[in-house]
């Protein structure tokens, strides 16, 4: 799954929203799984991106919140 920017999650509904945010969810808990079995990630670097468009959704999900 791509990483989402801000310009990218402002023109998704709340329904995409979830959706996007439930698959990066799945796919953390996966990245973690696999260091907390000692495997090494394919591309460490990865986790800190879902992190963070993980909080950029959440952030966006309050603001348009706020908007309605």
């Amino acid at each position: 799954m791509a990483i989402l920017r801000v310009n990218d999650i402002q023109r998704l509904s709340p329904k995409e929203l979830s959706t996007q945010e439930i698959e990066l969810k799945k796919e953390y808990v996966k990245l973690k799984s696999q260091i907390a079995g000692g495997a090494a990630p394919e591309n460490p670097g990865r986790m800190r991106e879902i992190r963070r468009t993980l909080a950029r959704i959440k952030t966006m999900r309050g603001i348009k919140k706020t908007n309605e």
